[in-house]
This record gives C-alpha cells, sequence and structure tokens, in this order.
C-alpha cells in the first residue's frame, strides 16, 4: 500500500529491484536514469563497499502532478545482493508496492538466483506484505554474457508461474524500458484497484508510463 499524505496532496509509490549479488540491480538502475524524462527526475544516489555494489540502498525518485493537484512520487531503489545484509533488505523491501526480481543468466549462478528469489519471498512475508499479489517482473539479466541459460529453459521454468518474464542487458540498455514499463503497469493496475488511483486522485496511467520518455 502506498503511502498517502492528504494535508500534502502527495502519493508515494515504492519500487524495489531484489536479485543475488552483481546481477545487475544498480546497473538497471543507473540505465533508468538515463532514460527517464529529466524534468520528472532528481539525481541518482548511490551507496558502493567493496564486498557488495550496494550496501544500503539506492533511490530514484521521480514525481509527476495530477490533474486534481496530487503529486505522485515513484521512489525505486535496490536491496543489497550478499546474504550479511539481510536485514537491510527487509529495512528496504518493506512497504513495497512493486518488485524487480533481476536474475543473473549465467548458468552457474542458477543457485544464487534461486536462493534469492526464495529470500525475496520469505522476506516479503516477513515485512507484512502478501507475495501472491504483489506486482513483479523476473528479469533475466547479462543477455550478452557466454554460458547463459537458454531462453527456452528460463520459459520452462517461469511461464508456469504467470509471472512476466523478461530478457536483458543491462550494462547496454537492452531490456530495461521494457522492464520498468512491465513493472510500472503492473503496479498502477494494483493500486488502481486499492485505493482508486484514477477516478479519486485523478492520477492516469498515461501520467505513470510517460515518465519514462526515451526509447531503449
Amino acid at each position: 500500500m502506498p503511502e498517502i499524505q492528504i494535508n500534502e496532496k502527495k502519493i508515494i509509490v515504492k519500487i524495489v529491484c531484489y536479485g543475488p549479488a552483481l546481477s545487475g540491480k544498480t546497473t538497471n538502475l543507473m540505465q533508468l536514469h538515463d532514460i527517464i524524462n529529466p524534468d520528472y527526475c532528481s539525481d541518482l544516489m548511490t551507496f558502493e563497499t567493496k564486498k557488495d555494489r550496494t550496501l544500503f540502498f539506492d533511490l530514484l525518485p521521480m514525481m509527476v502532478t495530477s490533474e486534481c493537484g496530487y503529486k505522485l512520487k515513484i521512489k525505486f531503489y535496490t536491496v543489497p545482493g550478499q546474504v550479511a545484509h539481510d536485514a537491510t533488505r527487509k529495512a528496504v523491501l518493506s512497504r513495497s508496492d512493486g518488485i524487480v526480481f533481476v536474475a543473473d543468466s549465467q548458468t552457474h549462478q542458477a543457485m544464487s538466483n534461486f536462493e534469492s528469489f526464495e529470500n525475496l519471498e520469505k522476506n516479503a512475508y516477513r515485512v507484512g506484505l502478501n507475495f501472491d499479489e504483489l506486482p513483479l517482473v523476473i528479469q533475466f539479466n547479462k543477455r550478452d554474457l557466454k554460458d547463459i541459460v537458454s531462453e527456452e529453459e528460463v520459459k520452462k521454468r517461469w511461464l508456469p508461474t504467470n509471472i512476466p518474464v523478461i530478457f536483458s542487458s543491462a550494462i547496454n540498455g537492452k531490456g530495461v524500458r521494457k522492464t520498468f514499463l512491465n513493472i510500472l503497469q503492473q503496479t498502477y493496475i494494483k493500486l488502481n484497484q486499492d485505493i482508486k488511483l484514477q477516478s479519486d486522485f485523478g492520477i492516469t496511467w498515461d501520467k505513470f508510463k510517460n515518465l519514462i520518455s526515451k526509447q531503449v
């Protein structure tokens, strides 16, 4: 459920990138920052360490105003991939409205993907999220590398779950816009059902999708 500030006429939506260490979560946000309309986007803030590219989180807030005068702020975060930072993962995951799970396509990372997704599911329940109803996209990243799992194998594994799967090479920008448009659309539909985003706050789907202005 988004944070609604009635007095300030502001709605804050939270989207989180989750996944194993070095799967490309930070790279996705950096690429997303480059393709967003600069009128709607502030600077990208990153926190890095030697052990993991993101110790706390990356934050990418975007804001737009509806015809009713409500300001919609969308915040994008990443969580640290290393297991040692699980407490931070849960803190960042709390009150999320949508999740992008960034998987590493390299064959030797299959177990890391599995463990990270299992951790996502467990942590979602721990922080009070209904995982079965949570907007979610699976992005299989690093498609530019060698020795990667085939698209056929990925589809065979994930299509029965009905979770959207997108193939990407975030370092080249491929699949980034498609991934985030997908999660924005899912999130908008869910919020429109839950809090009547369009009728009560004047926030249309166009307000969401037009935030990402350039083609990738």
